[in-house]
């Protein structure tokens, strides 16, 4: 039985050169209270003067950007395939000058990564957003071209105003035109103060376990309302951590947009495509939920065909130094007990369905 993992993140070395050549976010660097350990630092606020420098991002080691690396952790968790990604924050804060070659540059260096290990890596590519329209087409067009891609990484902002943005649908016709799945991630989270005044105390635990999923949500809701959808049929959407909370709020989202007065005001409810009818036929959601849970309802809203199996890899490694992952055992657990006698089911969701939907060799 193939196992497919199609959310593990790559930092190829020349975008570590480029996080490592700037002193603002984002940014890779030493600290003066841990000389010895580069720390990685994405996320918005991680640079707070007033958060002790070991407690800033996370340490970053070569299992971020050596592929050895990420082939040995797929040996060891059973991994025949992977379709690896440029992980947060992607391009984005390029300046528009600089994106389009700097995508191309990082872009063909995946692409060969994943060619001196055939039959095991391909990849997402990652888009110049902070570029003109016109070069953003002609990257999609490129990366359609190239032997492993299979798709493109994108987070919430798009271009810097969210998803639901008109400025991007010369991009979503690009990306259907040249049926490029689209994986959906996020990064920026919610504003820090959601959080309280005691945020600091808890690590990352409130931004990963709520943030991330509510952005998620939020992005994939105004794409909805924008009718994203309905201009794009055929836009096909991975979305990752099992689609936020949208698996649970999906009716709870329709029910309000069939009782809005202004939508229905603005004529925006005649004719317009379910929250369910996307779910089934233009979004797919990654397994990355950590329980039997979360899993059933991803798989109540998307349908077992459309789930596919993924670890998140390098993050969430083991605090003591296990070589095994127990954030990817219960990945697996989650899925074994989701899909009890339904072998096919699990099957499907481990690696089968992403061979189908990406056209991989298994």
């Amino acid at each position: 039985m193939p196992v497919v993992d199609i959310h593990t993140h790559v930092y190829p070395p020349s975008y570590m050169s480029l996080l490592r050549s700037r002193n603002t976010v984002p940014y890779v660097r030493t600290f003066p209270d841990a000389p010895d350990t580069s720390r990685l630092i994405i996320l918005p606020g991680e640079d707070d003067p007033a958060t002790p420098s070991t407690a800033r991002g996370r340490p970053v080691g070569p299992e971020y950007y050596d592929i050895k690396q990420k082939i040995s952790f797929m040996d060891t968790h059973g991994i025949d395939v992977s379709v690896i990604s440029l992980a947060n924050p992607w391009l984005d804060f390029l300046d528009p000058s600089e994106a389009g070659e700097t995508a191309r540059k990082i872009n063909d260096e995946v692409n060969e990564l994943c060619e001196q290990h055939p039959g095991r890596l391909y990849a997402f590519g990652a888009l110049p957003l902070s570029a003109p329209a016109e070069v953003v087409v002609a990257e999609i067009e490129r990366l359609a071209g190239l032997s492993r891609m299979r798709g493109i990484i994108m987070g919430t902002s798009g271009l810097g105003e969210g998803l639901d943005d008109p400025s991007l649908d010369p991009i979503y016709a690009a990306l259907e035109k040249h049926q490029q799945l689209v994986f959906l991630h996020p990064h920026y989270g919610l504003p820090w103060s959601v959080y309280g005044p005691r945020a600091n105390e808890y690590g990352h635990v409130l931004p990963l376990a709520l943030g991330f999923p509510l952005e998620t949500t939020i992005a994939v809701t105004r794409m909805l309302l924008s009718a994203v959808w309905d201009r794009f049929q055929s836009l096909q959407v991975l979305i990752a951590h099992s689609g936020g909370t949208l698996p649970f709020l999906a009716g709870r989202i329709e029910s309000c947009i069939l009782h809005d007065g202004h939508l229905a005001k603005d004529e925006k409810l005649e004719g317009r495509r379910s929250v369910w009818d996307v779910l089934k036929t233009n979004i797919y959601l990654d397994a990355v939920i950590y329980s039997e849970v979360g899993l059933k309802a991803a798989i109540d809203a998307s349908g077992k065909d459309r789930l596919l199996f993924g670890t998140d890899n390098p993050f969430f490694p083991p605090l003591g130094g296990e070589t095994e992952w127990l954030s990817v055992k219960t990945n697996y657990r989650a899925i074994t007990g989701a899909f009890g006698d339904d072998a096919d089911g699990a099957k499907g969701v481990l690696g089968d369905n992403a061979i189908r939907i990406l056209r991989l060799s298994s």
